[in-house]
């Protein structure tokens, strides 16, 4: 797949895979192709050349569309309505019923820590706060597939680790992830990890494996080592 701005090219040859119930990875630096390659799999921009395949759709997945769970950088929320008025407008968007909705906010609400805090206008909530209730619109409709674009950003250690911990249990019960860091301890939680860089996969594999293939301590010396090659080969080729 490749994908690009204008004439600009950003995506360049990705090829992955993201297998049902486990969590991938995309690591890289921020402003190196992750959030592009997550918009042109959630149907946001179209691929320049290959091919998408979604939930067996080609993207831009429409027919499937009620079936993902896509968490943006930027919060998309009302903030002149509460946090539970958001979930009921979003849950409506989904198609879901009065009783289904009536029965799944609460519970996303807990999974995001904010269990108290659904009555609440939300331009009170802190910045933390409106990213948890943006994930919990994403998981509202309990999707087959979740696509989160640095969910944990602004978020405080403890948040951060809880929400890891909820992502597992959905991933254990069948859902597919794909999630975006530049954060190395969090890209250790992936199952697979995707090492992004100018648009390019420098590796792909599980945490464990890239670090014994690269001959280094941990993702981010990981990261380093593979960067260090992509740079090493480019300039080869130049020469």
């Amino acid at each position: 797949m490749c994908a690009a701005y204008g004439k600009t090219e950003v995506l360049h040859n990705i090829d992955m895979e993201l297998p049902p119930g486990r969590i991938t990875g995309l690591v890289g630096p921020s402003g190196h192709g992750k959030t592009t390659l997550v918009s042109v799999i959630v149907g946001a921009l179209r691929a320049k050349s290959g091919t998408v395949t979604v939930l067996g759709e080609s993207a831009p997945p429409r027919r499937v569309k009620s079936s993902i769970g896509f968490m943006p950088q930027a919060e998309a929320l009302y903030a002149d309505l509460t946090g539970d008025e958001n979930l009921r407008f979003f849950g409506a968007l989904y198609g879901m019923t009065a009783a289904q909705m009536a029965e799944r906010i609460p519970v996303v609400l807990k999974q995001v820590s904010l269990p108290q805090q659904g009555g609440k206008v939300v331009a009170e909530y802190s910045g933390g706060m409106q990213r948890r209730l943006s994930l919990a619109v994403a998981l509202l409709h309990e999707p087959r597939l979740l696509v989160l674009d640095e969910p944990t950003v602004g978020l405080d250690p403890a948040h951060r680790v809880a929400l890891w911990a909820t992502f597992r249990q959905l991933a254990d019960g069948g859902a597919t992830f794909l999630v975006t860091t530049h954060v190395m301890d969090e890209a250790a939680n992936c199952d697979t990890v995707l090492l992004i860089h100018d648009g390019r996969v420098l590796a792909a594999g599980s945490p464990d494996e890239l670090v014994s293939v690269s001959g280094t301590a941990n993702l981010e010396g990981a990261f380093l080592q593979f960067e260090a090659s992509q740079n090493h080969t480019e300039e080869d080729g130049n020469a």
